[in-house]
């Protein structure tokens, strides 16, 4: 093989590479937060292609076609959008709860600054999404996902595509997302039902007492309370569920 030759495969062997892990990398949580500077996430994008690439099968699966070669890319871009999608519907379970401790706990219009959830997330959202990205990084997750991005090649050869499987498999996610969600913020239901019932039979026994803005303070007070003492079982329930997602990609 010429010089040129080989350059020329080499070349394209990385845009195929870059082509399904930087696309991962876009909605990838803890790497494609929209607070990290675009260039900051080129630049990783770029570095880790270019380092992984000696230990993908993408160069073995190469096609001599230019429009073998385009499809082949339009390929790997969609499994890396689907990878990294995923990921952010199942990280979005901690936006869903945060919402509903916010309307429980009367912190519903204590709104925040938007980091990876919807415009005009409320404050405790925006604190569930931050400890998680934080969390990410605190207990090695990223090195998982590195792996399992790495380990994506095994269960999705290059130009290969699974649609049907890919699809079941985002509707899975959702469904756990919505799990997840749920099962964060049941403490914070069981704690409205036992508060909000209260004060229903407060208002029964003396109607003209405004209960609601006297018990206000008592709602927050409890919501704030059951935040700090369940906040590091929420988060380590989380990164368990977001780490076995993660290690599926190896089976």
């Amino acid at each position: 093989m010429s010089l040129d030759a080989f350059v020329t495969s080499l070349v394209l062997s990385y845009l195929v590479v870059f082509a399904r892990l930087g696309s991962a990398l876009i909605f990838m949580p803890a790497f494609g937060e929209v607070q990290i500077p675009i260039r900051a996430r080129l630049s990783f994008a770029l570095v880790l292609c270019a380092a992984l690439l000696p230990i993908t099968p993408v160069q073995a699966a190469m096609p001599d076609d230019p429009v073998a070669l385009a499809l082949m890319l339009g390929v790997e871009v969609t499994i890396g959008l689907w990878i990294g999608l995923t990921a952010r519907i199942l990280l979005s379970a901690l936006q869903f709860a945060g919402f509903q401790v916010g309307q429980v706990s009367g912190l519903a219009n204590a709104f925040g600054p938007s980091f990876g959830s919807f415009e005009g997330a409320t404050m405790v959202a925006t604190l569930m999404l931050i400890s998680a990205v934080a969390m990410i990084f605190i207990t090695d997750t990223h090195h998982i996902i590195l792996r399992a991005l790495l380990s994506s090649y095994e269960m999705f050869p290059p130009g290969q595509i699974m649609l049907e499987d890919m699809t079941d498999q985002l509707l899975k996610a959702a469904g756990q997302s919505l799990y997840i969600g749920t099962a964060v913020a049941a403490p914070f239901f069981v704690m409205g039902v036992v508060l909000n019932l209260g004060m229903g039979l407060a208002n029964r026994m003396m109607p003209q007492l405004p209960v609601f803005f006297v018990a206000a303070s008592l709602l927050i007070g409890a919501g704030l309370l059951i935040l700090a003492i369940s906040m590091p079982a929420l988060l380590d329930f989380f990164i368990s569920e977001f780490q076995d997602w993660l290690v599926g990609f190896k089976l």
